[in-house]
């Protein structure tokens, strides 16, 4: 299976510390690492999911002593806050009103999120998430700033 670029949208913002929060109440926090803006597409895949874990897992966008980005959060023991985004899927080419056909129901794409996570997870890096479907209020400080968008 070939490794495909669109419509998959994952946005990593290299972050001091970021926290998600739902009702009020902070559902998921972390220092120093990466929050990754996660969308799922209708034909993504777990595999697709694995990869794409492993990618972020090894994405070298953290900073090694003389300042270049050479180390990942799995050389410095950072951690990822993920939250799922199904608008990264938004589909603007026609008129105003954007359209999210690319983008996964939830019965297919909270699997998928939760697969990504696991997989983080079994990298060894501690993975902090929002609630799946809920109305979340995102807080970061973005470090650079450093923002990625992978596909």
């Amino acid at each position: 299976m070939a490794w495909k670029t669109e419509p998959v949208r994952v946005v990593v913002q290299r972050v001091t510390r970021a926290s998600v929060t739902v009702d009020g109440e902070v559902v998921g926090a972390i220092g120093h690492g990466l929050l990754v803006l996660l969308g799922i597409a209708t034909d993504d895949t777990a595999e697709a999911a694995d990869r794409l874990a492993g990618k972020v897992a090894r994405l070298r966008i953290l900073e090694s002593s003389d300042g270049s980005f050479d180390r990942s959060v799995l050389d410095t023991g950072g951690e990822i806050l993920v939250v799922s985004q199904f608008t990264l899927l938004a589909d603007t080419t026609k008129g105003n009103r954007p359209g999210f056909s690319d983008a996964a129901r939830s019965d297919v794409a909270k699997p998928l999120v939760d697969h990504f996570c696991a997989a983080l997870s079994g990298h060894g890096i501690p993975v902090a998430t929002g609630v799946f479907g809920a109305r979340m209020s995102v807080e970061l400080a973005n470090d650079g700033p450093v923002t990625i968008v992978l596909g």
